[in-house]
């Protein structure tokens, strides 16, 4: 079962109904993979339903985070959607330079999560974790948080 078949499953199974609004901006989120924003969210729904308003996309937006259909995930100063990978938890490393999201996987947290409950009695909830810096491309082209993001960079994308 795909992770997108899952999600509405978990709708079903938590009684809530399957409109064509909600089908259509699940859809969106799952189509292509990685971070969408609202705003392309609505605008892909719009295409595929015009009567699509904004205020629907934020409505189904919450009710999915709140169902844990979809991981938000604050990339620069937007938030972005994916849907929740039923698998476990993944993290993010954030390009501050170029918006990029890059995923980081959980082991690296593992001996954070040690080192806090260890040391200082603290149990941190990691389920969704984004470090802020600059990646390794922006850094090769000497971009930094000060000289900021142009036309060249690779905004907004994904690595794995």
């Amino acid at each position: 079962m795909t992770t997108h078949e899952k999600a509405i499953e978990t709708l079903r199974l938590k009684g809530h109904r399957l409109t064509p609004q909600r089908l259509i901006v699940l859809s969106c989120i799952a189509a292509g993979g990685g971070h969408k924003g609202v705003d392309e969210v609505f605008q892909a729904a719009k295409k595929a339903y015009p009567y699509m308003d904004i205020a629907t996309v934020y409505r189904t937006l919450h009710l999915f985070k709140g169902l844990g259909v979809v991981t938000e995930v604050a990339i620069g100063d937007r938030l972005h959607f994916e849907l929740t990978d039923p698998n476990g938890h993944h993290h993010h490393m954030v390009c501050r330079v170029c918006n990029g999201a890059f995923n980081l996987s959980p082991h690296y947290l593992a001996e954070f999560r040690e080192v806090l409950n260890s040391e200082f009695g603290f149990e941190p909830d990691l389920e969704h974790f984004a470090v802020s810096g600059v990646c390794a491309q922006c850094q090769a082209a000497g971009k930094t948080k000060d000289t900021g993001p142009d036309d060249s960079t690779h905004n907004k994308e994904v690595h794995d």
